[in-house]
């Protein structure tokens, strides 16, 4: 049977959202085009938290996340990492050639703003990366924090992936003064995967101008040229800016001050519920994300077997990811959620943890 997801993404998306995808096709060099990609720009710029361009690119975020790397990187990148994908960055960072260190963490713990600053005073480096929400963990690290550290350093450019805390939580690009932020649309936005929304100071494009092996498909000189026109340089994924558009339509009947409350709402309910159970979060609780929960778990519940009961129920949990697979579980918050959808999933694992003798 269909069941719907709360793994932390791809995440479940509306009838109205898949309704939007069905629109017939135009020509991306073509007027109507030019007004959708344009139509997009403020939402996009608010939730941002900037004056900057904001881009569309069709890929995952991950395509944007090496791309920018060949873009600003010149002498070296340091990589924060406290989870699997953060962790991954700094791989990322090598197979691209590129002089890179890596920052560690514990799984679960946040970046340090204090570590950040003693490891860029020793100087060399030009590019910082971060992951804002670390889903492979649950943990939230303190972003305005860090970017005060980062403000220190004139030459570094920031690059933030907020792939699973944009729109669930407030982001302030040019206040912090952060270079780079991105997000992907598979997670708080509620899209199918394959689209990347990301905001460019002019300092990066600065920056990747000067850059010999940047590159054609992420070149941030070409979005820029591109965006100008209200185009993309490559072939869009119309659909999903269809679909995108539909979603930010949303966003503005809400509310940005209600769309973050109600993520702090829920993220909250479901806490209650594993704490209740006799779970603990993986991440200490100051920490922890809003989007998401990570428990450990405490209990050993066999969490195969409590999927399969949730699928027969129309439900979907994730099991741990990496290293935390079977340690942990994680349950997603974030997008169209209400407190009746919260309610029932909570209510089907319930009953399935019933099942399984747990």
């Amino acid at each position: 049977m269909p069941y719907k997801l709360y793994i932390p993404g791809p995440i479940s998306v509306s009838e109205k959202t898949l309704r939007a995808m069905t629109q017939p096709m135009i020509g991306h060099r073509g007027s109507e085009f030019i007004a959708l990609y344009r139509s997009l720009t403020p939402a996009l710029q608010a939730l941002f938290g900037t004056k900057n361009s904001v881009y569309l690119a069709t890929s995952s975020a991950w395509g944007v996340m090496e791309g920018t790397l060949r873009n600003v990187v010149r002498k070296k990148v340091l990589c924060c990492m406290n989870g699997a994908f953060s962790d991954k960055w700094l791989d990322v960072a090598r197979r691209c050639g590129l002089d890179a260190a890596g920052l560690q963490f514990d799984w679960g713990k946040p970046v340090d703003p204090a570590a950040l600053r003693a490891e860029l005073a020793k100087g060399g480096y030009d590019a910082v990366t971060i992951i804002h929400n670390e889903t492979s963990c649950g943990c939230l690290s303190d972003l305005p924090a860090l970017a005060a550290v980062l403000r220190e350093f004139p030459d570094v450019i920031a690059i933030v992936d907020t792939v699973s805390s944009f729109s669930a939580v407030p982001i302030d690009q040019d206040a912090l003064g952060l270079d780079i932020v991105l997000a992907g649309s598979q997670k708080a936005l509620a899209l199918p995967p394959g689209l990347t929304v990301f905001s460019v100071s002019p300092r990066a494009r600065e920056r990747a101008a000067t850059a010999p092996a940047r590159g054609y498909y992420f070149d941030l000189v070409e979005f820029e040229k591109n965006h100008e026109g209200g185009m993309t340089p490559s072939t869009p994924v119309i659909p999903l800016i269809y679909a995108l558009r539909s979603k930010l339509d949303d966003i503005a009947a809400e509310g940005l001050d209600a769309r973050y409350a109600r993520h702090v709402r829920l993220n909250r309910i479901v806490r209650d519920w594993g704490y209740a159970k006799g779970f603990k979060l993986f991440p200490e609780e100051r920490f922890a994300s809003v989007s998401l929960n990570c428990f450990a778990n405490t209990r050993g519940i066999d969490l195969p077997a409590l999927n399969t009961k949730l699928k027969a129920r129309g439900f979907l949990i994730d099991g741990g990811y990496g290293k935390l697979k079977g340690k942990t579980f994680r349950i997603s918050n974030m997008g169209d959620e209400t407190d009746a959808t919260i309610a029932e999933l909570l209510a089907a694992l319930d009953a399935s943890l019933a099942e399984i003798g747990a």
